[in-house]
Parts: structure tokens; sequence; C-alpha cells
């Protein structure tokens, strides 16, 4: 990878705290990824045939989508749901069918928007690999742990980094730039190299734009890293780290650490967690 050298913005334009970067997310469209759109087209075709399980299984594989679907189904009228609608699946049950493919249109794909930037592509691609990852690792917890919101626990791992995925989508020179840096200097935290280039850490501003897309509490509440004794967030992070940490093998220094930590989530021996962690992986 290498060092950008041109800047996305003009300096006085770039966004360097959280209610500029909120606002700039905010105005921009989210492209999904390419199969997603095309699947979503090949079911508008046969309308009839459709039914909510069927799309969401499409939604619920693309983060983007499926951030998209619940930041929509948040803005309709309070009066439309009682309760937080959590899933792509209880979002699609809300709004129906028909309603959907109407509102939703062929969707701009990641791969037009980013056209000739394969290093942005490529950097929105591994997160999003990472996520799913990450996410599979998550939901083998919290079924492990009998917990009953493990759809969720899922959803939120999957949309965990989502911010992130905005930035290669909307400021690629910066995610690129932040790219750069860690590799030059492997001991340099994320959230160090993010508030240098943009004025705060990625976190603050996903949480900032969670809250103004009213997305589900619940959702909010366990993707929230500074909760991170309990349970469900804890779930959640070790997933995260876990899927980090074995991006490129299984023999990562800070895996004995995930190991100890994911054995004391689940209530279970080193030896039985790390043949749970290899079979989920498998």
């Amino acid at each position: 990878m290498n060092a950008p050298d041109t800047p996305l913005f003009p300096p006085r334009r770039t966004p360097m705290d959280v209610v500029g970067w909120v606002r700039y997310f905010q105005l921009a469209e989210i492209p999904v990824q390419a199969p997603t759109a095309a699947a979503i087209e090949d079911l508008r075709a046969n309308e009839d045939a459709v039914d909510a399980r069927m799309l969401a299984e499409v939604i619920a594989a693309d983060p983007l989508m499926t951030l998209k679907l619940l930041a929509y189904t948040a803005a309709l009228p309070r009066h439309r749901h009682a309760t937080d609608v959590e899933t792509a699946q209880q979002a699609l049950v809300l709004i129906g069918i028909t309603p959907f493919f109407r509102d939703f249109g062929p969707q701009p794909t990641i791969e037009t928007h980013l056209q000739g930037q394969p290093e942005a592509l490529e950097g929105l691609r591994e997160v999003i690999r990472r996520a799913h990852r990450a996410a599979k690792f998550a939901l083998g917890f919290a079924v492990h742990r009998f917990d009953h919101d493990a759809p969720v626990i899922h959803e939120a791992t999957l949309l965990h980094d989502f911010a992130e995925m905005l930035l290669w989508l909307h400021a690629p020179h910066l995610a690129l730039d932040i790219a750069y840096r860690q590799k030059a200097d492997p001991t340099l935290r994320s959230s160090a190299a993010q508030r240098a280039l943009l004025g705060v850490p990625l976190a603050d501003i996903q949480h900032a734009l969670m809250l103004a897309w009213r997305l589900p509490e619940l959702l909010v509440r366990i993707t929230d890293d500074r909760q991170e004794s309990a349970s469900q967030v804890r779930n959640v992070m070790l997933a995260i780290r876990l899927a980090r940490h074995t991006a490129r093998g299984w023999d990562n220094a800070g895996l004995p650490d995930d190991v100890r930590d994911i054995a004391q989530l689940l209530n279970m021996g080193v030896v039985p967690t790390e043949a749970l962690l290899y079979e989920l992986d498998s």
C-alpha cells in the first residue's frame, strides 16, 4: 500500500469534529456490494414469490445494505412500530415487500463508487470480510451462551465497524492514510491515527451516527465498547478482536489472551475453547 499524496478535501473543508463528520456522512449515499444489488433486482423481478425471509437473507449478508434498511425503518413514524426493529427481517415484516421494492430502487454499488480506486476498494472489502468473520464468531459465542439476542449480536458485530466502511467509501484518501501510518508503525493505535487525521476517533463518529439515525437501542448498546463489562458487549468485542488477530493466520501474539478471555466469557476451559474457535472458523 503506497502513501497517499493528494488531499481529498481542501484543508478548511475537512471535517474535524463529530458534528462535522456526522453531517458529512448523513448527506452521503450508501452504496452496497454488487452481488447484493444484483440479488435484489433478481428478487424484484419475482416479487410475488418473495417473502421477508428470502429478502432478509440477501440484505443481512451485506452490512451496508443492512445499515440502510435499519436507518430507513427507524425514520418511519413511531406509530408504525411500537418497539425497536432490531433485525433486517423484522424491518421487512414491518415495511412489507412491495413497499420495500417501491422505496428501494436499483442500488448503487461500491464497485462503481470506487471505480478507479482499487486500493480503496480492497481496503473496504477487507473491512467487510473481517466483519463477516467476526459476526460468525460472535454468533457462535452467543449460541453457546444461550443468549436469546443471538441474531442481534450477529448483526451488531457485522455493523460494528460501519463508520470505517463509510470512511473508505466517502473519504478514501484519509482511510488510506490511516492504513499507511499503521503499516509504517505497527505500534500506532487505530484511535490515535484516526484522531490525528479526522480530529476524533471513528468510534465517536459511529456512536453519534447511530443516535442520529435512531438505530435500535439494543444495537447501539451492544456496539458501544465503553460498556465492555456487559456480557453482550464483551461477546461482540472478543469476536472482533479474534477476527482481527486471526485475519492472516492463527499465530498472532495476542491469541493466547484472546482465547483466555473467550474461555472466561463462555465459562469453558482453554483447550475446549480453542477447539470451538477452530470449529467456528472452519
